[in-house]
């Protein structure tokens, strides 16, 4: 698989949850980087801790933002977050558990939310900021 560049394409034209989107990146790029990876790895240890840091950093800007202008899809957004903090605590189980499939699984994990939550979920509110006047 191929490190993933940050484009335009990826951009909500908000400075701060660009910044925040492009550590999410950053984290699928370590994994790809590292095919060798193994679960009891100090990688993976990272990067739980660096989602589980993104999820408490990165969803609270995003729902504060919402709240703030009363975006429509509130609810629906922060079911998506509490599904990738879930999901976060089930990799840390299974980590727990020497599950051997846990870093090519956090890798397709993570790819597919950059694909199905960043540019479609997140994707939709860019037009609502925008017209709200959000940088």
């Amino acid at each position: 698989m191929e490190q993933i560049t940050w484009t335009e394409d990826f951009s909500v034209g908000i400075a701060r949850i660009d910044e925040q989107h492009k550590r999410l990146i950053q984290m699928i790029n370590r994994l790809i980087a590292e095919p060798q990876t193994t679960t009891k790895s100090e990688t993976v240890s990272d990067l739980l801790n660096d989602m589980t840091n993104y999820a408490f950093e990165h969803f609270a800007t995003e729902e504060e933002l919402m709240r703030e202008h009363n975006y429509p899809h509130l609810e629906e957004h922060v079911a998506q977050h509490r599904a990738f903090r879930k999901k976060t605590v089930d990799f840390c189980s299974a980590t727990m558990l020497d599950v051997e499939a846990v870093p090519e699984t956090m890798l397709y994990y993570l790819r597919d939310w950059l694909v199905e939550h960043i540019l479609k979920s997140d994707m939709a509110f860019k037009p609502f900021f925008r017209e709200q006047m959000v940088d």
